[in-house]
This record gives C-alpha cells, sequence and structure tokens, in this order.
C-alpha cells in the first residue's frame, strides 16, 4: 500500500481532504460541508475511504495564523494547539475553522502524527520596513500590531511553480491569489519581500464579500456617529461587502456575465476590482524591485480571462503583454505572455495541498 500525507484545508464553506503520496501525486480526495454542520460519521467514513487508497502516515493542517511565533510549519503538540487556539481573535472567520477540523480528524486518527502548516509563514521573511505599522509601539509590543499577511501556502506553491515552468530560480516575482479571499505576494528569488493582506485578513485588494483596504477613519466615523458596535462593522466588512456590495452577487462569473449585459453596477464593480488589482500589483513591483513575472492564481485568476486581460492592459507600462489566443485557451500551468512581452505572465494551479503535504513531510523527516 502506498505511504501517504493526508492533507486537511478547511475553508470558510467546505472541508477539503487530499491524499498525496511522496511524489505529490493526489491518491484520493474528498470534500465535505463546513466543519461546524458535519453530519455524525460523514468525516470517519471520509477517511476510511480515502484510506483504501493509500496508508495514512501523516496529516498535514492548513491553518491561517502562525501569528509571530510560528514561521515555520510544526508538529502540532497540545501546547502548540494551545497557543493556535489564543491567535483566534487575530483570525476569528478563519482560526476556528482550522481548529475546528483539527480537532475532527485527530479524533478520526488519534495515532497519527499531525504538523500544521501556516498560511502567515512565508510572508515571515518581509522585511521590518514593509511589515511595521506606523502605530504607538505599545501596539506592536502588547498586541502583535504588524503586517502578517496571509495565502501564504497559495503564494509558496505559485512562486516555486513559475520557477518550474520557466526554467529559472532567481527573480521577481508577482503572484496573484485571486478566489473568494485576494491577496498579491511580492516574491523575490522565492523569498516574500511584501505582500497585500495585513494584521488580518481583510485588508488589501476587493473581495467576492470583503471591502479590502478602506480609510480606518471610516470604522471610527461609523463607530462615532452612527453609533455602530465593532460587531456590526466588523459583519458589514467581512460578509456584506466587496464584490457582493458592488454587483449584488459575490461571484465574479456573475459579475462579468451582468457586465457584458449592461449592468451599470456590474461594470462598476469589474473596474474597482481590477482598479484595485493593478495599482496593487505596481506596488509589489516596487517592493520587489521591479518585476520578471506575474502569475495569476486562486479560482478568479485561473479561471477569467477578462480580469487577466483587463489587468494587463492596465499593466502595459510595467513589460506586461498576453497573447489574447493563449489567455481564452489558459490551462493551468502555463505561459500566457505576448511573444514579445519582456515580463512573462503565467496561469498557475493552486495547490495549496501540494506545499502541505511537502512541509509536513519535510517536519516529520
Amino acid at each position: 500500500m502506498t505511504v501517504a500525507v493526508l492533507v486537511v484545508n478547511a475553508g470558510s464553506s467546505s472541508l477539503k481532504l487530499r491524499l498525496l503520496d511522496d511524489r505529490d501525486n493526489t491518491l484520493a480526495a474528498e470534500d465535505l460541508p463546513d466543519v461546524d454542520h458535519l453530519a455524525q460519521g460523514m468525516l470517519p467514513d471520509a477517511v476510511e475511504r480515502l484510506a483504501h487508497a493509500g496508508t495514512i502516515t501523516a496529516v498535514g493542517h492548513r491553518i491561517v495564523h502562525g501569528g509571530a511565533e510560528f514561521t515555520q510549519a510544526t508538529v502540532l503538540e497540545d501546547s502548540v494547539t494551545t497557543r493556535l487556539h489564543d491567535l483566534i481573535d487575530l483570525a476569528p472567520l478563519h482560526q476556528p475553522k482550522s481548529l475546528a477540523a483539527l480537532d475532527a480528524v485527530t479524533a478520526v486518527l488519534p495515532d497519527v502524527p499531525a504538523v500544521a502548516c501556516f498560511d502567515t509563514a512565508f510572508h515571515a521573511t518581509i522585511p521590518p520596513a514593509a511589515s511595521t505599522y506606523a502605530v504607538p509601539r505599545e501596539w506592536q509590543r502588547r498586541y502583535g500590531v504588524r503586517k502578517y499577511g496571509f495565502h501564504g501556502l497559495s503564494h509558496a506553491y505559485c512562486a516555486g511553480r513559475v520557477a518550474d515552468v520557466l526554467g529559472r530560480s532567481r527573480f521577481r516575482i508577482v503572484s496573484c491569489h485571486l478566489g473568494a479571499g485576494a491577496s498579491l505576494a511580492a516574491v523575490v528569488d522565492g523569498r516574500c519581500v511584501d505582500t497585500t493582506m495585513g494584521f488580518t485578513p481583510l485588508d488589501g485588494l476587493i473581495m467576492a464579500t470583503r471591502s479590502g483596504s478602506v480609510d480606518p477613519g471610516l470604522v471610527l466615523w461609523l463607530a462615532e456617529h452612527e453609533n455602530m458596535s465593532p460587531h456590526e462593522i466588523a459583519e458589514a466588512l467581512e460578509h456584506r461587502s466587496g464584490l457582493l456590495a458592488l454587483a449584488g452577487t459575490a461571484d465574479m462569473r456573475q459579475v462579468q456575465c451582468r457586465a457584458d449585459a449592461g449592468d451599470g453596477n456590474a461594470r462598476l464593480a469589474l473596474a474597482a476590482y481590477v482598479h484595485r488589482l493593478v495599482t496593487a500589483v505596481g506596488a509589489m513591483a516596487a517592493a520587489a524591485g521591479g518585476l520578471d513575472a506575474l502569475a495569476f492564481t486562486g479560482g478568479v485568476g485561473e479561471n477569467s480571462v477578462t480580469v487577466r486581460s483587463m489587468a494587463a492592459d492596465r499593466l502595459a507600462h510595467l513589460g506586461i503583454a498576453v497573447d489574447q489566443t493563449a489567455n481564452e485557451a489558459a490551462i493551468p500551468d502555463t505561459d500566457i505572455s505576448a511573444a514579445t512581452a519582456p515580463v512573462r505572465t503565467l496561469v498557475i494551479a493552486a495547490r495549496e495541498d501540494v506545499i502541505i503535504a511537502r512541509e509536513t513531510r519535510r517536519v516529520l523527516a
């Protein structure tokens, strides 16, 4: 029987289980409902089905927030799990999902070693000039206020895969993880030097239901003049903003369809989304000291011909241009650049599971 790592990725709407062998081949996969609503017996049954494809010798968990303490994958012990629960306040929408999945899988596989792989870890190399907020030092010391960044597992895989596709190991990449959540990372020779998400996953780009960056004065104004509670403001910015607020739908496919049909709100939503995206690419390119490759990944990044085309047109001054035929026919992992473009543009499949499996094997070895 093939020896394999079980990768556990708890999202906002599903629990993804993937079984990978030591060559990163996917042996089996199971997608279950949100961990908060797992019916009794669903998880044990799913794990049993997966085990038919390979012997589960280790479990790798995606954990959204590792704080300043966990900057690399870590074997899960009781003390580590306790510390991860202490970090819930830094990612209240995401961390509980990760930890609920951890508890559920551990109950099914109590004797199998497990490793925590952190979305924040890839960004631990960001220099202080990029990670520091100009806020009172007391906040930094007491609350750990700084830029952490997220989607690090996806950005790490994307940057590595770009290197494989282009046959180079030393260059400057801006990776664009565009899904329901969205962020960019500036990666120089494999090391992250900046990213668009900050202290929380609410920062940065316009997302499906999240606002992205807003003036902090707006939050203060709402609290003072409208008597809105922190919970009310957070709920609005997390769940009722982004594409949903602008276009009436959080689904980029529907936004594009409505925009094509002449819907003014959808057109504005798409234009605002791309505007925020391209200005952030420019900022990340500046942080990297230049740009050699631009990579799109995630559900929108991999599937939206329109977003890639609009972004490339707006970024022509950086040397970016796509071949429209290649763009329309793109199947990850592929280069869609125009032949004469000095900066390569690629479409890369999001494979956080591969990074998690690799890190799990590395730590346990």
